[in-house]
């Protein structure tokens, strides 16, 4: 059976069960009321009599009219009415009460009111149309009053934690909804700096087998080698990202499917096999307690380096590139790269302008530092400073 005839045969179940209990408590108000005890204002009987006996057609009305609740949900405004008016001839205040309830719970604020006004217009006309009271006729003034507000109020606490409860899973909903947001940029940052420096390294040497057909076989064989290895890495970081874009998001996700991220230690190869794509890069690091430095700040400039080499190909291909990286834990770290431009631009301008040194300014920026870049004497020179976090 599924989930939803589950739900239909349990409100069915649920709506007999308040019929019944209506009909069994209306039968003792109705016994109550033959004895002069009234729980809400009858305007149009009389009182029976104590004493007075009854007949089953006397419980005809009040029995019938607690079968107006099976509609209390899909007519709430309109099985009220006919009960408040019902409650004026004959006890069928748990009845009301009921529907008063749902009511509330179920209609806008507005219509509430509105209800309720009428719900206590009976308790308004009985005590401006009787001049002295019995003790049952002030009871049931009292009573009614008291039982209408009672069951109004209790739907509109019922409907206070519904909204809440709904307001609570639609912050959820958006929470959850912003994580995945945030999570997607980061993936977005990642394929950026990755994905570029691999295909970049492999239109280097796509470009280099095409302008020169009758290289050295050894050369040839070496350039073909870097664009195998390049393309299968690149496939292999868009199947990774694929990956973590269908995964689930859950607080595990990201341990289960991101791999083993770089650091600092991976500088040296970083370094060498952009060197192997034909680059003249000098390198010079002054690190103080290199051991100290957290794995994000490594990660964090592993990546600016990545990109930098990366922007460095574009403009101004097989110029030489100078990273200068120097820090201490008290002063900070600071990465300095600096490539001088080609006299001549390239003849294919460069796709993607501005898109790296925008991913780089965001890097820095998560990790709390400041980040410059513009030309500087005959090179373009780009400098990120980060905090040295332990």
């Amino acid at each position: 059976m599924s989930q939803t005839n589950t739900d239909d045969v349990r409100h069915v179940w649920r709506d007999l069960g308040i019929v019944t209990a209506s009909a069994a408590l209306t039968a003792s108000t109705l016994a109550a009321s033959h004895r002069g005890l009234w729980m809400y204002p009858q305007l149009f009987a009389g009182v029976a009599l104590p004493g007075v006996s009854y007949g089953a057609s006397d419980l005809l009305l009040p029995l019938a009219a607690c079968l107006l609740l099976w509609w209390r949900r899909t007519q709430p405004v309109a099985v009220c009415l006919a009960l408040i008016a019902l409650c004026t001839v004959t006890p069928v205040i748990p009845a009301a009460a009921v529907a008063l309830f749902t009511m509330a719970a179920r209609c806008p604020v507005a219509v509430t009111r509105r209800v309720t006004a009428v719900a206590l217009l009976p308790v308004l006309l009985y005590l401006a149309t009787r001049w002295s009271f019995q003790a049952a006729q002030a009871a049931a003034a009292v009573t009614g009053a008291f039982l209408v507000a009672s069951a109004v109020g209790w739907g509109l606490f019922v409907r206070a934690l519904q909204e809440r409860t709904r307001r609570a899973e639609e912050e959820a909903a958006l929470r959850a909804e912003q994580a995945r947001q945030r999570e997607r940029e980061a993936i977005a940052r990642e394929m950026h700096d990755v994905l570029a420096h691999r295909l970049s390294l492999l239109s280097l040497h796509a470009g280099a087998l095409e302008f020169h057909p009758n290289a050295p076989a050894e050369q040839v064989r070496r350039a073909a080698g870097v664009v195998r290895d390049s393309a299968g890495r690149a496939l292999e970081d868009l199947r990774h990202v694929l990956g973590v874009l269908r995964t689930p998001l859950d607080p595990g996700a990201a341990e289960r499917t991101e791999p083993p991220q770089p650091s600092l230690g991976d500088l040296g190869q970083l370094v060498e096999e952009n060197r192997g794509a034909g680059m003249h890069i000098e390198l010079e690091t002054d690190l103080s307690e290199e051991d100290s430095l957290s794995d994000f700040t490594g990660r964090t400039v592993y990546r600016l380096i990545q990109e930098a080499l990366t922007n460095a190909r574009k403009p101004a291909p097989g110029q030489a590139v100078r990273l200068t990286l120097s820090g201490t834990p008290d002063d900070g770290l600071t990465l300095e790269a600096t490539n001088r431009l080609s006299a001549t631009p390239p003849a294919v301008a460069a796709s993607g302008a501005r898109q790296g040194l925008i991913g780089m300014s965001e890097r820095v920026a998560l990790a709390g530092g400041t980040f410059t870049h513009g030309r500087a004497d005959d090179g373009y020179r780009v400098t990120a400073w980060l905090p040295w976090a332990a």
